[in-house]
């Protein structure tokens, strides 16, 4: 979403090589506990601000594609070249050709769909119906083998009723293309984010650094071939909401769900998705005067009843 918002596909094999730690299905289980649940609070806060940071962004005088383009390419240039300083091996060929197909799946349409269809849907809603990623998750990883349990389907089914509640209360306005490109957008994350976990992609941070340069070139040459430029200089709030997106939605947000793709279950680490909305319903309504109807507030409870189930066995 942002979005900041948001992913990497690093999870460890239970045989680690040298060239890939995005080819397992299992979380690695040795992870330490209080750096898991950092991970997540940082995922759960800063990625529900970047709703109403794009907002912003777009209500500043940014267009869209360039400026989410060039957000992801300037945080990707600055991850890798501090992963090259310290040493980090350059991708290979073939895993510059992953990180390509997996930024595209995840930045180019997931997030670029998201900044895209926020012009027309409140940051709120925009981050209510992304809460519909986890259960793509589930699908797509289903597809491969790896079904969610008992519990955690009975937290996909909430969360599912809560999206459906979502869409019956016509939160999402009237225009027929920003809602199926916010509907495709979490589809494709989330499947960029399984089919990243079975492809050799970079080690370590180098892989989401990767993914953000692919990504953003891609979203930068799409937004240059629509046309898009900026005719006017941006507002100061929305540099500053600018330079919000690009340190902590992506720099500091990609770098915890990286490190959540490697060491947690996928159910457990796309639950920010859950909690996302609560976050970006919050501040839109503190900051942006947004507002939900009572249909949508009842999906919110049913959405936030799903993350209690996803994350209570983890």
């Amino acid at each position: 979403m942002t979005a900041s918002s948001a992913a990497s596909s690093l999870s460890t094999p239970p045989a680690p090589t040298l060239t890939s730690v995005s080819l397992a299905d299992t979380p690695t289980p040795s992870a330490p506990r209080g750096r898991l649940l950092l991970c997540l609070v940082t995922l759960y806060l800063v990625w529900g601000s970047t709703y109403l940071a794009i907002r912003w962004v777009l209500q500043g005088g940014m267009p869209p594609f360039l400026a989410s383009g060039t957000r992801f390419l300037l945080a990707g240039t600055l991850m890798f070249a501090a992963l090259w300083l310290k040493g980090t091996p350059v991708p290979t060929g073939r895993q510059w050709g992953a990180s390509a197909v997996v930024g595209t799946l995840l930045l180019g349409v997931g997030n670029g769909g998201l900044v895209f269809a926020q012009q027309w849907v409140p940051s709120g809603v925009a981050a209510l119906v992304v809460g519909s990623l986890p259960m793509w998750s589930a699908l797509f990883g289903g597809l491969f083998g790896q079904w969610p349990g008992k519990l955690e389907r009975w937290g996909l089914a909430v969360g599912f009723g809560g999206i459906v509640l979502l869409n019956l209360g016509g939160e999402l306005g009237g225009s027929l293309l920003p809602t199926l490109v916010l509907l495709v957008s979490p589809a494709s994350w989330a499947l960029g984010s399984v089919l990243g976990r079975r492809m050799p992609m970079p080690t370590g941070l180098m892989a989401p650094a990767a993914q953000m340069l692919c990504g953003g070139a891609l979203m930068l040459l799409f937004g240059l071939l629509r046309g898009e430029s900026f005719d006017v200089m941006p507002e100061p709030r929305a540099w500053a909401a600018f330079a919000y997106l690009v340190t902590f939605g992506s720099l500091v947000g990609y770098s915890a769900y990286a490190y959540m793709m490697r060491h947690a279950s996928p159910s457990l680490a796309t639950s920010y998705a859950y909690v996302n909305p609560v976050v970006a319903v919050l501040l839109g309504a503190v900051f942006a005067g947004e507002s939900l109807s009572p249909l949508a507030w009842v999906a919110m409870a049913a959405i936030l009843g799903a993350v209690v189930l996803l994350t209570r066995k983890r």
